[in-house]
């Protein structure tokens, strides 16, 4: 009985959602960007040890997110 209570609000939040959902749109690329970003941050900083390891741990990471950054801009420049 309480799962099913609990599974209640949810149909209230997918509403909520859609009608959210017209707001963001303008802003919906900027925030997907911004997701991705960390998720790269997180998958190199967590999944990589080798490449945080040592003093200058934020170093590999940087690099990394600038040579992602060198390759993004040559595949859209050279199609």
């Amino acid at each position: 009985l309480g799962g099913v209570l609990s599974g209640v609000v949810e149909p209230i939040g997918a509403v909520l959602t859609l009608f959210a959902a017209q707001f963001v749109i303008p802003a919906l690329p900027y925030l997907l960007s911004f997701a991705a970003g960390a998720m790269l941050y997180v998958v190199v900083e967590e999944l990589i040890p080798e490449m945080s390891q040592g003093r200058h741990s934020n170093l590999g990471t940087v690099f990394f997110a600038v040579g992602f950054s060198v390759m993004m801009v040559l595949d859209v420049a050279l199609g």
